[in-house]
């Protein structure tokens, strides 16, 4: 059947829409995908769920998750490591109209390593800078998901890189800044419905490949003693423009091909705010508490496609703001060899009510569970080994896209955190 007889048929424009709004769904998948990581696997931020960023003056990894916390180190300090991500995401299917599986176990496993040093430029300046991974996500359903017309392929994937600078301002106050130039790299799988137009024609697959951009996103810190014991932190990060540029395939198409061969695909990271408390119960042991909003309702309105055929959309998504709150608990076993371990729990909020809810990040509310311990290797080596549990609540999704109705449960997903890191100071 040649391309010139089923453009004349009234059925093209029907396709031309329903490329058209498996574009606009890679918008959604892509956003959703973004999720922040809150832990960035060393022994102060990952054995406590993250809930230790904000009060951070031990280790070089404040370097990023608040950068007035470097004044606290008076050596100049490498600490290097690397986490596994161990996920578990799989779909109970109820409704689907289309036919195919639940998919498995669609989670990835990921290994992510970090980076931190910090450097002591003077009695009050240091300077220092981190390689972390603050977002990213991926699942692969298969291409026979009973929800494949949505997605059946995601993957997110961004490395920060940020240099930054503290100063002591007094004995208990320290302020730091940074930036964070962020390299982001989009790739997803999308079925195209070919049965819609002609009954019997086999799905086809639109794929968005190599979608990259290079961003960034400055963030400010604070710490203030409000006495001997007790520490106060404050982190600030700013929205981030994500603009990016990438190709489009099509697969095994049997009605007319269209044009488009690259893609834009733009949204905004939302700013945040954190605020932690560390208090100094004696010298062996310390308790954490944190909290923290990040506003994702207005991440939801700016995702917008365009297509190189001069195709546009804007979708709002429809997410809430998002807060988290913790605890956690620190204490050293032995004092002298710098020995011990931490725990930690915290509680973070959905922002994606289930009519919202997409297959590529089918999160609901989180719960934290994190544990690391710690010793020192030899005078200025020190090692630590950690885990976090993010326990998902049960996840419900109903959506229809391209015709198809999909629905069903996430019912007890995780994902597992486990890492090492090595400390070493100069």
């Amino acid at each position: 059947m040649g391309d010139s007889n089923i453009d004349r048929k009234p059925g093209y424009k029907t396709f031309r829409f329903l490329i058209f709004v498996a574009g606009c769904l890679a918008v959604q998948n892509a956003t959703a995908a973004g999720f922040y990581l809150a832990e960035v696997g060393t022994p102060t931020s990952m054995g406590t769920g993250g809930v230790a960023n904000p009060t951070n003056t031990y280790g070089a990894d404040a370097s990023w998750t608040n950068p007035a916390g470097m004044t606290g180190l008076n050596r100049d300090t490498l600490l290097t490591g690397v986490q596994v991500l161990v996920p578990k995401v799989e779909f109970d299917s109820s409704t689907a109209t289309g036919g195919g599986r639940d998919g498995g176990n669609a989670g990835e496993v990921a290994v992510i390593p970090s980076f931190f040093y910090v450097k002591r430029l003077s009695h009050r300046w240091r300077a220092g800078f981190s390689v972390v991974a603050p977002q990213g996500g991926g699942v692969d359903y298969g291409d026979d998901f009973v929800g494949r017309y949505q997605t059946s392929k995601a993957t997110l994937a961004a490395v920060g890189f940020s240099p930054s600078i503290a100063y002591q301002v007094s004995d208990r106050f320290s302020i730091g800044a940074g930036v964070s130039i962020i390299r982001t790299k989009f790739e997803q799988n999308i079925a195209i419905n070919q049965g819609a137009l002609l009954p019997g024609a086999p799905d086809g697959k639109l794929r968005i490949e190599d979608a990259t951009d290079w961003g960034y996103q400055p963030f400010l810190g604070i710490t203030y003693h409000l006495t001997k014991r007790a520490l106060l932190g404050v982190v600030y990060r700013a929205e981030a423009d994500v603009d990016l540029e990438g190709d489009v395939n099509f697969r095994n198409m049997v009605i007319s091909k269209p044009r488009t061969k690259d893609v834009e695909i733009s949204w905004d990271n939302p700013q945040w705010l954190e605020a932690g408390l560390r208090y100094e119960l004696d010298q062996s042991n310390h308790l954490f508490l944190n909290v923290g909003w990040q506003e994702w309702s207005e991440f939801g309105k700016k995702n917008e496609i365009a297509f190189s055929d001069d195709a546009v959309a804007t979708l709002d998504r429809q997410w809430d703001d998002t807060w988290h709150a913790g605890l956690a608990y620190s204490h050293l076993i032995d004092i002298d060899r710098r020995r011990g371990f931490s725990v930690g729990f915290s509680y973070e909020s959905s922002p994606a009510k289930n009519e919202h809810r997409t297959f590529d990040l089918p999160v609901d509310e989180i719960y934290k569970l994190s544990a690391s311990y710690f010793w020192e290797g030899s005078r200025h080596l020190d090692f630590s080994l950690g885990g976090t549990l993010y326990a998902v609540g049960d996840a419900d999704i109903d959506l229809t896209s391209q015709g198809v109705r999909s629905a069903g449960k996430f019912e007890n997903n995780y994902i597992l955190f486990l890492g090492g890191t090595l400390r070493y100071e100069f």
